[in-house]
Formats: structure tokens, C-alpha cells, sequence
């Protein structure tokens, strides 16, 4: 009699149990929901704040209708891909050119250098753009370092500024890679490489070198050097003082031992260039950076995307 008594007792409390357990796993879904839904707020009300106070980059075409000094930023490695691509650099030239109320350009160069082709695309548009526009005067200041790649560019301004402790100059030409010939040989590894051309496989690193290929790897080196110092030449005049007999040598050279080789005109910031030499101290930044939404995308969206991720599938585990 006490057991039939206790089933539906027992019945009733693991219904009621029941009920408890999944009432707790609904509020602890609907937290969740409430949580990922606060966090999307959250972003959407960051990115909302970045596009109204960001603002856009400050530009002549702004409105301001100011006489100033444009500058342009020549920052990293030059290359196609990078911030300091000719595809962006030329851009802002151009815009600057374009702009009369620019009366005159900085670059603002801090680079290692690069890419032959890229500053040579430079090189060639400021060439191009001071044929056009003579009167507007094109200045390089070098910040920390101005060098191979970035001297290039520099080359083709009207005058260059450096600090005394720049690094400038760097004027040639390298290539580097590595040989593993003797490696694959002790690991016991078979170097199978199937070409149609002698020398399709140029200067393999799993293959012995062979001296008529490093003979024409030099020339296209040479060659390539030859074109730095003629355009740094054509851009420098006789102000070069070529009779240093490491002047081309890729040597880089202090600000001040730059400046009696003709290698700078002056020393100087882009403050003092504006200032003291082009007479216009307002500075507007003509450099092309990337949108504010790409750039907070970048850098956050991996991390984002993964939290996010993670957020649902603790949520639904079902989808996991």
C-alpha cells in the first residue's frame, strides 16, 4: 500500500524535477542570446563611433581653401602590396599636384627601401608632374632612414632634408637566398626538377650553382645599379660629390656625412622645410591610408569572428 502511495509521489517529483531542470536550461539559453545579442550591440555601437569621430582624413579638397604644404608619407618597405605601393604614392602626388592651393609637396620618406620597380614608377611621376607644374616644388625629408629604395625616390625631389642622425644613401643593389646542396644530400633527399630551358631552373637552392648562372644573375644586378646611379645622378647633378670613392657603393651615410657628399641639401624636419623653405607652415597630409572600417576589420576581425563563433556555438551546442 505505501509503495502504490510512493510511485505517484515519486512520479510528481521527477516531473516537478523535470520542469526545474528544463526552466534552468531556458533562462541560461535566453542569457546567452541576451549576452551574444549585448556583444553585437556593443560592436555596432563601436564601429558607429569610429565612423563619426574618425572623420575623414584631412585633405585640401576639404574645403579649407588654405595655401599649406602638402605632405605625403613614404612609410615601410616599398612595395605593391604595402602601404608605400606607387600605385598610393603616385595617387597622392597627383592629388597634391592637382590642388592649387598646394604650393608645394613634402615627401616624408622613412624606408629601407624595396622594390627597384616601385620607386622607379615614383621616381618617374614626380619627374613627370614637375614638367608639367614647374613651379610647384617637390622637397624630400628623410626621417630615420632613407635608404636604397627610399634614396631613389628621394633623388627625383628638387632638395633633400635629413636629421643629422638619418640614414641615407644605400646606394646599390642586393639579391640573397641560401644553398641546401649538402643538407638534402645528408638527409638522403633526391632533387627532382623536370625544365624545358637551360636555365629554368636559375640559381636552384636544392642544386649546385653553376658559375655561367651566377655570371648572369651579376649582370642583371650590375645593370640594375647602373639605373639607380643614373637616375640619382640625373636627379642630384653636380651636386654628387663623385669623387667619394664609396659613394655607390650601398654604404649608408649619417645625415651629416651626407650633406658634404651632396647626398642632402640641408638638415632639417618637414616643419622646418614648410616653415623656413617653402614659406607655407600649414601642413595637410595627403597620404592614402586605409578606410578606418578596413583597418579596424583587420586587425579585430579574426579575433572577432572567433569569439563570436565560440559564443554561438556555446549557446547551441547543437550546431557544433
Amino acid at each position: 500500500m505505501q509503495d502504490e502511495m510512493a510511485k505517484p509521489a515519486s512520479e510528481k517529483e521527477w516531473r516537478l524535477l523535470e520542469k526545474l531542470v528544463m526552466s534552468s536550461v531556458l533562462e541560461q539559453r535566453r542569457a546567452r542570446r541576451w549576452g551574444i545579442f549585448f556583444k553585437a550591440l556593443t560592436f555596432v555601437y563601436l564601429f558607429v563611433i569610429l565612423v563619426v569621430f574618425s572623420g575623414p582624413i584631412e585633405h585640401a579638397g576639404d574645403g579649407s581653401g588654405k595655401p599649406h604644404t602638402a605632405i605625403i608619407e613614404v612609410a615601410g618597405v616599398i612595395a605593391a602590396e604595402e602601404a608605400a605601393s606607387a600605385d598610393n604614392i603616385v595617387t597622392a602626388l597627383r592629388d597634391a599636384f592637382d590642388e592649387a592651393n598646394a604650393k608645394a609637396v613634402i615627401l616624408r620618406i622613412n624606408s629601407p627601401g624595396g622594390s627597384p620597380v616601385q620607386a622607379g614608377y615614383i621616381y618617374d611621376e614626380i619627374k613627370r608632374l614637375k614638367a608639367l607644374k614647374p613651379e610647384k616644388r617637390v622637397y624630400a625629408v628623410i626621417a630615420d632612414i632613407g635608404a636604397s629604395g627610399g634614396y631613389y625616390i628621394a633623388a627625383a625631389a628638387d632638395a633633400i632634408y635629413a636629421d643629422k642622425a638619418s640614414l641615407v644613401g644605400s646606394i646599390g643593389v642586393t639579391a640573397a637566398g641560401f644553398g641546401f646542396v649538402d643538407a638534402i644530400e645528408k638527409l638522403g633527399v633526391e632533387r627532382r626538377n623536370y625544365t624545358s630551358g637551360e636555365h629554368k631552373s636559375f640559381l636552384d637552392p636544392f642544386m649546385p650553382e653553376k658559375p655561367e648562372e651566377v655570371a648572369i644573375w651579376k649582370n642583371v644586378l650590375d645593370s640594375t645599379h647602373k639605373q639607380f646611379i643614373r637616375q640619382v645622378e640625373d636627379g642630384r647633378g653636380d651636386r654628387l660629390k663623385k669623387d667619394e670613392p664609396l659613394l655607390y657603393s650601398g654604404v649608408v651615410w649619417s645625415g651629416e656625412q651626407a650633406l658634404p657628399l651632396g647626398l642632402i641639401d640641408g638638415l632639417g624636419s618637414s616643419g622646418y622645410v614648410a616653415r623656413e623653405i617653402v614659406g607655407v607652415e600649414d601642413l595637410v597630409d595627403y597620404t592614402l591610408r586605409e578606410n578606418p572600417f578596413e583597418a579596424l576589420v583587420s586587425r579585430l576581425g579574426a579575433s572577432v569572428g572567433r569569439q563570436v563563433a565560440q559564443s554561438v556555438l556555446h549557446a547551441y551546442p547543437e550546431l557544433r
